[in-house]
């Protein structure tokens, strides 16, 4: 009887060992198997890993180079030849209608301070060169209000104060002259957007409300306190204006250096010819529902005002309007920039 415990025993002891085995190979197994899931995983995935990894520090190097440019070159730039000369809350309120001033030690817009006033926006039905065809209309006539006075720049953007932008900011490299010019040129070839990318930097040089004119500041500049077809009278004249047509010698040629015609009452130039300006407001069929308080009109294409040196006579009118994508970039086509003022 000892004998067949100590056997049956003994056969307990190797079936636990062989249980035993069987379990730590199968665990071996399973971690093996486990290793081999991580292992293909990894190599899947390494790739993406890697992309991530990648891309993770080309962000890091482009916003470290642009950290670098802000504090090497924009900085010093806008402390120098910015800052010193950007008018305090005391200085903007003494200014007086027609004063001019420039916050920048140069390669930035003069501005000239026009008055607040009242003005009849539009064209009459019989006037010369009415646009009435397809696009924008110039009617219904309407009386606009600007109750306070603002800045607007004395001449169209010039790519001097582009190629500022250029250098000390934001504004595109790629703006080509099209052979025509830099210097104190009208700057053209210039989008909706980049207008507005200009006018963000240079309210950040400044830390001044810069911006697009409304279109109905933009045709009350441009009247300067007069009801005419042009600021001058009814009549294109001669020299009056670059255009096509217009008596010049730069006529469906090229764009003119800034200035290079008679001011209008307030003191601005080129607000007729030269080169289409952009404005803030999108286009509306006509003026029925237009704002009455100068204020910007927005939702859908831009408007561009004023004419260019493509234009016959009756595009430079003060009440002729037009339309372009955002997007939209051509050789007669600039701006003109406009600042709120400290009431």
């Amino acid at each position: 009887m000892r004998w067949l415990r100590r056997k049956a025993g003994s056969q307990n002891e190797r079936g636990t060992s062989r249980k035993l085995t069987a379990t730590l190979s199968a665990k071996a197994a399973g971690r093996r198997s486990v290793e081999g899931c991580e292992c293909r995983l990894w190599s899947a995935c390494r790739p993406a890993f890697v992309l991530i990894a990648g891309l993770v520090g080309w962000l890091n190097q482009a916003y470290l180079l642009e950290r670098w440019r802000w504090f090497a070159t924009i900085r010093p730039y806008m402390r120098a030849q910015v800052q010193p000369y950007v008018l305090s809350a005391e200085a903007e309120r003494e200014l007086k209608p027609k004063d001019s001033f420039r916050e920048c030690a140069k390669d930035c817009p003069e501005m000239v301070v026009v008055p607040a006033g009242e003005f009849t926006m539009g064209s009459p039905p019989n006037e010369k060169g009415r646009h009435n065809s397809e696009g924008p209309r110039e009617g219904p006539q309407h009386t606009v209000v600007v109750a306070k006075a603002f800045a607007v720049s004395k001449y169209e953007l010039t790519f001097d104060d582009w190629d500022a932008c250029v250098a000390y900011g934001g504004c595109d490299p790629r703006v080509s002259d099209s052979g025509y010019g830099r210097g104190r040129q009208p700057v053209i070839n210039v989008t909706w957007d980049d207008a507005k990318r200009y006018v963000a930097w240079l309210s950040r040089m400044t830390g001044k409300p810069y911006r697009l004119l409304s279109e109905a500041e933009w045709e009350y500049a441009a009247r300067a306190g007069t009801q005419t077809a042009y600021s001058w009278g009814d009549e294109i004249g001669k020299n009056n204006a670059n255009c096509n047509g217009c008596g010049s010698q730069w006529d469906k040629r090229q764009p003119a250096p800034v200035g290079s015609f008679t001011p209008n009452a307030f003191g601005l130039y080129d607000l007729h010819g030269n080169v289409w300006e952009w404005v803030e407001d999108c286009v509306h069929h006509d003026y029925n529902g237009a704002p009455r308080d100068g204020s910007a009109w927005t939702a859908g294409r831009r408007v561009f005002r004023g004419g260019g040196w493509v234009s016959f006579p009756e595009g430079l009118r003060a009440a002729r309007r037009d339309r372009f994508t955002s997007v939209s970039r051509v050789t007669y086509l600039g701006f003109r920039l406009g600042r709120t003022l400290t009431p």
